[in-house]
């Protein structure tokens, strides 16, 4: 038994509260146990340069960690934003891409904006959760709106952490069982479970084949449940 009373293959307690801004388009609170992370989505037709004529829209995504979203408080970034916020908003930006049609939403942006509250692991993969919860609401209302035919979601995407802690396989890692991992990834799947990305990295020893295809076997059973959070808080 972990120290969050977790077995190996629990999930921390998800909640994904929908609607939670007046003003954006489609926005989000995901709780997965105490990260809690908010997430907008506001849409626009202001495209990169590269993209216009080209009848494709666009989405990306920014992140941020506010300065007491830590145990000790963290400076904004006021000066630019910092190499690991650039890699994290990159890999949040591909991974809500991978699940729309870009064709469908035709010089059209959305911008996905993931705001950390409060961290205890996992922000990047809360992030991309609930950054996709945001996406489909902004995309279903310009629907309802009659601004697109149709939602050009193709699938839902979900992320998750998984690690090997004293030689055990863990899913969804705290941020305390992060810091000491031997192992840890990072997967992003869809709800058929086609990979977006996977991130994986030995911290201490190296690991076998064996022992990463049983993490990737609990992020499979991990982003199922996380899927069905989504989809409870997309209907709600």
């Amino acid at each position: 038994m972990r120290k969050s009373n977790r077995g190996t293959e629990d999930l921390r307690q998800i909640e994904i509260i929908p609607n939670v801004n007046l003003y954006a388009e489609g926005s989000c609170l995901i709780k997965c146990g105490n990260t809690h992370v908010l997430c907008t989505a506001s849409v626009s037709q202001e495209i990169p340069a590269w993209l216009k004529g080209g009848n494709r829209g666009w989405v990306t995504a920014e992140y941020s960690l506010l300065p007491r979203a830590t145990q000790t408080r963290v400076n904004r970034e006021t000066k630019g934003v910092g190499g690991r916020t650039a890699e994290i908003q990159r890999l949040i930006g591909r991974s809500l891409r991978a699940a729309v049609d870009l064709t469908e939403m035709p010089e059209i942006c959305v911008q996905v904006d993931c705001d950390v509250l409060q961290a205890d692991g996992g922000t990047r993969t809360a992030s991309i959760t609930g950054g996709f919860v945001a996406l489909y609401l902004a995309l279903q209302k310009m629907v309802k709106d009659g601004a697109l035919p149709r939602n050009p979601v193709r699938e839902y995407v979900a992320a998750v952490s998984c690690g090997i802690c004293n030689g055990k396989p863990l899913l969804d890692l705290d941020y305390e069982e992060d810091s000491h991992a031997g192992a840890d990834t990072n997967f992003v799947l869809t709800e058929s479970g086609k990979i977006v990305e996977i991130q994986a990295t030995a911290e201490g020893a190296v690991f076998s084949e064996a022992e990463f295809n049983e993490l990737f076997r609990l992020a499979k059973q991990g982003i199922h449940q996380l899927i069905m959070a989504q989809k409870k808080a997309i209907k709600a």
